[in-house]
């Protein structure tokens, strides 16, 4: 069984169609016992990270989701899922986020000609060994919603890369925790195959 983290941080039924498509039947739920049961569990989410550290506390999920990564379920983060993993960011400052990944959420540096948010397709520069991009071609094209971006503080847990602006980090893996920056249940055939790698670990 699949669980969709709920903590009312939108995008959770693009994901859970994704899923569906690929004959998956995932559970939307904020039950820990539901969550920690899971064979997989996918975080996503869009929105401010301040709001969602803050959704996740009064929810008691915070510790759930360390057990998660604790217990070696495969994990997903999506977009602010992504962003949550780490230790802070610039768009909320003095709020720690779930640390469970060494690195920083920063700002996207203005650049002549390039609109923040940035959003829109972009091309990845995929690592050869990643788990989560097997059999995906790199410079493969995701699609991007997003005005922070991860910055991580250890090169080798970084997947896939992007540019746009600066180097973005744009996906991450590490022992049984993957994550993702772009939307990969709004990314076509290649965002439905990254999801069916991630099922199938």
């Amino acid at each position: 069984m699949i669980a969709i983290i709920d903590y009312d941080a939108g995008n959770l039924r693009s994901v859970e169609k994704a899923l569906a498509a690929l004959g998956e039947t995932p559970v939307v739920t904020r039950s820990p016992e539901e969550i920690l049961a899971a064979d997989k569990v996918i975080l996503p989410g869009v929105g401010s990270f301040g709001d969602a550290m803050e959704k996740l506390r009064q929810y008691d999920l915070v510790k759930v989701i360390r057990r998660v990564a604790e217990q070696g379920t495969p994990f997903l983060g999506i977009c602010l899922g992504l962003q949550l993993l780490f230790e802070s960011s610039d768009e909320t400052p003095g709020v720690e986020g779930l640390g469970l990944l060494p690195g920083r959420i920063l700002k996207i540096p203005d650049s002549p000609g390039l609109k923040v948010p940035h959003m829109g397709w972009n091309s990845l520069e995929i690592r050869p060994d990643a788990r989560l991009f097997s059999g995906i071609e790199n410079g493969a094209y995701v699609y991007f919603v997003h005005s922070y971006y991860l910055k991580a503080a250890d090169p080798s847990i970084v997947a896939a890369s992007t540019w746009y602006s600066t180097d973005i980090h744009a996906s991450v893996e590490r022992g049984n925790v993957f994550a993702c920056q772009f939307h990969p249940e709004k990314s076509g055939e290649v965002g439905l195959a990254i999801l069916k790698n991630f099922i199938n670990l």
